[in-house]
Formats: C-alpha cells, sequence, structure tokens
C-alpha cells in the first residue's frame, strides 16, 4: 500500500510491510520553545500486522518498563504502548545517544525478567488491575532480549 498522502502522525508515514521487528528507531526529534530537544523512539517487539502483544502481558510490561527504566536515566519523559500492540515509543528529553537508548532498553528487560511482582498492580495505582501478566511480561521481554543484536536493523 502506498501513502498518498502525508499525515501528521510519524508513524502512519512509515511503511509498516517494509519493517522488520525487533527494532528500535528514532521515530522524532521535537525542540521545545526553550530549546530543549525530545527525541522519541519506535521499539517494536512485534512484526506489525503479523503479531501482537496480549493486552494484560503488554500491560505489565508497560508498568514494568515505565518504572525500571527510570532507574538507568532521568532523562526519560514517557514510555507509551502502541495501540497497535506491536510496540512502545519512548520518549527523552535533552538526550540523544542512540546505543546508550538501546543499553537502557536492555538493561530495563533484564530487570523485567528477574521481576517478582509488577509495580503498582493494584485499584489505587492503575485503572485496570485485574489485567496484568508478570510471566507473560517476562516472555516478551525474554524474546526482545535474545533478539538484541537486530535492533539497530529497522528494515528488511
Amino acid at each position: 500500500m502506498t501513502v498518498e498522502k502525508k499525515m501528521n502522525v510519524e508513524s502512519f508515514n512509515l511503511d509498516h510491510t517494509k519493517v522488520k521487528a525487533p527494532y528500535v528507531r528514532l521515530a522524532g526529534v521535537k525542540e521545545g520553545f526553550n530549546g530543549d530537544i525530545i527525541h522519541k523512539y519506535d521499539i517494536r517487539f512485534c512484526q506489525p500486522n503479523k503479531e501482537h502483544m496480549e493486552m494484560p502481558a503488554l500491560h505489565s510490561l508497560e508498568h514494568m518498563m515505565a518504572e525500571f527504566s527510570r532507574n538507568y536515566s532521568n532523562n526519560i519523559v514517557d514510555i507509551s504502548p502502541m495501540g497497535c500492540q506491536t510496540g512502545f515509543y519512548l520518549s527523552l528529553i535533552n538526550h540523544n545517544d542512540y546505543d546508550d537508548v538501546l543499553t537502557i532498553l536492555e538493561k530495563t528487560l533484564n530487570d523485567v525478567l528477574t521481576a517478582t511482582e509488577v509495580p503498582a498492580c493494584n485499584e489505587v495505582q492503575c485503572g485496570w488491575a485485574a489485567s496484568h501478566s508478570l510471566e507473560g511480561a517476562q516472555a516478551i521481554a525474554k524474546t526482545m532480549l535474545e533478539k538484541k543484536n537486530e535492533w539497530s536493523k529497522v528494515f528488511a
């Protein structure tokens, strides 16, 4: 399918049939009014339109990545799951070292593997606390780590 019109959302302009997951890709750079720079990364765990993460596992992975990644960088603004359930967006402020992003991701996913519980997995701290799977999140993290040597290659 050919994109005929440029869209406002960067990922809508990405040909999802040409990428090869897993990968980590710089998806955008924005400069704020005060000179701060935001780098947004597309962390793709699953091949678009071929596979996806199940919601309880994705939800738990989101909680753990959001919590654990901040142990490795004070520049993280947000980690957000993609609605298509194939990956996450990672946004950092004033940090543009791609290799360091890969290191942060690797350390974070290793923390997921050794976790004994999902952080904030309760009705006070989570909007859908019944939808979690520690084991599912760990399986996703394990698969992603096993393919670490592929993270820098985006296109097939």
